[in-house]
């Protein structure tokens, strides 16, 4: 879609709204909060899908097929560097839980004896 919303044979109502529903994705505000148990969710899981769905039937199909194969031939950036600051992370976040936790076991089980 952002290859699409980018061309000038999009029309410019498809792309409107290909950034509203962009923009109420990834907005903090919702129409129903979040907090309300089922609901909060549920406006996400109907109006992003419903407004990507139109979005995608406004765009011309020859530009919507074009964009498709463009997306689908160009390689993804691959960053391996975040891919180890990632994993060392977890590793260490992994190391400091257990020796927390062996430095609280022996204190636990001494106060229930």
């Amino acid at each position: 879609m952002w290859l699409c919303a980018r061309d000038p044979r999009t029309p410019w109502y498809a792309k409107a709204l290909a950034v509203a529903v962009a923009g109420y994705a990834f907005s903090p505000i919702d129409l129903i909060p979040d907090f309300i148990p089922v609901l909060g969710y549920l406006d996400d899981l109907i109006l992003v899908p419903a407004g990507l769905w139109l979005v995608l039937r406004l765009i011309p199909p020859h530009v919507l097929a074009e964009h498709r194969a463009t997306a689908e031939a160009a390689t993804r950036p691959v960053s391996r560097l975040a891919a180890a600051v990632v994993i060392t992370l977890w590793i260490a976040f992994v190391v400091v839980a257990a020796l927390t936790l062996a430095g609280f076991a022996p204190k636990l089980i001494t106060r229930q004896t």
